[in-house]
């Protein structure tokens, strides 16, 4: 995508949505906003509209379509390392010195072939390399380098069941509060050909601050919903019932879960 590619923010979408139906016409009242954005109707009003953003975007730039890939002249010398700190458990800190020796990928849920792998079996399954660029929802951008597994190729190793829509990713970091990270995409991007587990990042191993052993890459949407230090994904036929119901840790503090670009 180009840089200046306009993002529909949830509170764009609201305020639209609103002023289309003639139910909000005193643009720019933070007061009324923040009120409306507590009432279930107007969330309700609020899913369907970002539903049908979502089903718009994908209308127009298509199932395979790429996310714009840079050459190696292109890699940014800094790379802001967003987000909260790294988990701080004796377990992660001691693996992360030892390079992940007990570290394991738990894949399960709705699949026929629930899965444990470590990060050498997911270094041993075909790669992808890519050069793409990271667009915060804070208003900066970076451009790296990735190599990681395909989600695809963890699909068809597990072959989730014909009622699984969703992929989850649960991650080990934690807010302020103590809660855990986590993320969901649906199949869409699960088999998008850029969405990949990320090991590397500029031919290196993927550092402790940017979500080692392994991250998420969804290159079509907003890092938001790039989860890292992952240790569980999940297949599931819906993520209602996940946390708050919203399909991750963002999304649940009023971000919208489709955050394409």
């Amino acid at each position: 995508m180009e840089k200046n590619s306009s993002v529909i923010s949830r509170r764009k979408i609201l305020l639209g949505a609103l002023q289309g139906t003639g139910l909000f016409f005193l643009s720019g009242c933070e007061n009324v906003f923040n009120k409306l954005h507590q009432n279930q109707k107007v969330l309700s009003l609020l899913e369907s509209v970002e539903g049908g953003n979502r089903r718009l975007l994908r209308f127009l730039t298509g199932r395979n379509k790429l996310a714009q890939e840079f050459g190696e002249q292109d890699i940014s010398r800094y790379f802001k390392a967003n987000g909260n700190p790294p988990p701080v458990t004796m377990e992660y800190l001691i693996d992360a010195a030892a390079g992940w020796p007990f570290w394991k990928l738990q894949i399960g849920g709705l699949v026929n072939q629930p899965a444990a792998l470590s990060l050498e079996e997911l270094k041993a399954l075909p790669a992808r390399t890519q050069i793409t660029r990271h667009d915060c929802v804070e208003g900066w951008s970076a451009i790296a380098k990735w190599k990681g597994v395909p989600l695809k190729q963890i699909l068809e190793r597990v072959q989730p069941l014909p009622e699984a829509r969703y992929v989850v990713f649960y991650c080990m970091d934690t807010d302020s509060s103590g809660d855990y990270f986590y993320e969901s995409i649906d199949f869409h991007d699960v088999l998008h050909p850029q969405t990949i587990l990320a090991y590397e990042m500029n031919d290196r191993p993927l550092p402790i601050e940017h979500g080692a052993p392994l991250r998420l890459r969804v290159e079509t949407q907003l890092g938001y919903k790039m989860a890292k230090y992952i240790h569980r994904v999940e297949f599931v036929s819906s993520y209602q019932t996940i946390a708050k119901g919203r399909g991750g840790y963002w999304e649940d503090q009023g971000y919208e879960w489709y955050a394409g670009i």
